[in-house]
């Protein structure tokens, strides 16, 4: 079992910048991909970046490319997601997840992942 922990998430105005903290702990999780999804009000579950065992691969999702940056320490068993320039719409509730298939490549679905944190909610103003 991996447990995930979420941290970092607040209020921000529009522009603004935020760091999440994943903190993992139970059976290591040096060989899993990593990954963020966000659920806002009303809406399904999305992927929003995820990152491979290494930290030598990353995707994100168009939405957040340019002004997101996954990164995680395997040592510190934590994942890091940096949000700048924050808008509105990256209002929800941001859930770190990880998928113990070990060396696997990052999936965007959320079916693959087998270890979900319970999320830290994001809320920026405009």
């Amino acid at each position: 079992q991996v447990q995930l922990v979420e941290s970092g998430g607040g209020l921000v105005q529009a522009g603004g910048s935020l760091r999440l903290s994943c903190a993992a702990s139970g059976r290591t999780f040096t060989g899993y991909a990593m990954a963020w999804f966000r659920q806002a009000p009303g809406k399904e579950r999305e992927f929003v970046t995820g990152v491979n065992w290494s930290g030598g691969s990353t995707y994100y999702a168009d939405s957040v490319k340019g002004r997101f940056t996954i990164s995680r320490d395997n040592a510190k068993k934590t994942v890091y997601l940096q949000m700048n320039s924050l808008k509105p719409e990256d209002t929800a509730v941001y859930h770190c997840a990880a998928d113990q298939r070990w060396g696997s490549a990052v999936s965007t679905k959320t079916g693959d992942y087998d270890y979900w944190g319970q999320g830290t909610q994001v809320t920026v103003s405009s």
